[in-house]
């Protein structure tokens, strides 16, 4: 079985830094969140989607994108923890699998180095992510890039995520998709994009695979 792992809200916590990243471009271009927007429930989406949604405005969004990952890359990077478990989950997994890549709509340029700071870059083949332009970053798309370059087979693959983007790109491919429960997707949202199975601990997701 070939496991795919999103990195945001599944293997890492990100919150801190994507909030304080966003809260920085729109504050440089004066531009005030209203106050019933949530920020936790940006962290999944593509960038570029998220941007649109608070500027109102592609021209703007591109601006406020720029200005998002230059602070990301010298300092929103790292204010990220990994969730508590996933070194064993990942471990256990490696020993199992055929083989264990990262699939994420983050930017791959910056997912690497997460994965290197975290020490975990040694549990994956690939990490797949979007590119800065913003390809890639819808996760059909990527996943049947993933396929593609790997020569994957759908039904020999498992896609693992915290947000229905991760379990409705797996469906559109077959693939098996089993949802997270610690990350910034909920219950029900999981549920209703048509989760195989939920995950409420990391030490639970290599059972869930294989047995």
């Amino acid at each position: 079985m070939h496991v795919l792992f999103d990195l945001d809200g599944t293997l890492t916590d990100p919150k801190e830094g994507f909030v304080k990243c966003v809260q920085y471009a729109l504050a440089e271009l004066n531009i005030e969140l209203d106050s019933a927007t949530s920020l936790e429930s940006c962290i999944g989406p593509p960038l570029h989607d998220t941007f649109r949604k608070l500027c109102k405005s592609d021209r703007i969004a591109e601006q406020a994108i720029s200005l998002y990952r230059a602070r990301y890359a010298q300092t929103g990077l790292f204010e990220n923890k990994l969730y508590d478990g996933i070194h064993e989950c990942l471990s256990q997994i490696l020993a199992s699998a055929d083989s264990i890549h990262v699939v994420t709509s983050k930017p791959t340029v910056f997912s690497t180095r997460i994965i290197e700071h975290f020490k975990i870059d040694r549990y994956f083949g690939e990490v797949f992510g979007s590119n800065l332009d913003g390809s890639l970053s819808d996760k059909t798309e990527l996943l049947g890039h993933v396929l593609e370059r790997r020569e994957l087979l759908p039904r020999e693959t498992v896609m693992i995520g915290d947000r229905r983007y991760d379990i409705v790109g797996a469906k559109n491919h077959g693939i098996k998709a089993l949802g997270v429960l610690w990350g910034y997707g909920s219950e029900a949202e999981l549920t209703r994009a048509g989760a195989d199975g939920l995950c409420a601990r990391p030490a639970e997701i290599h059972d869930r695979i294989f047995n």
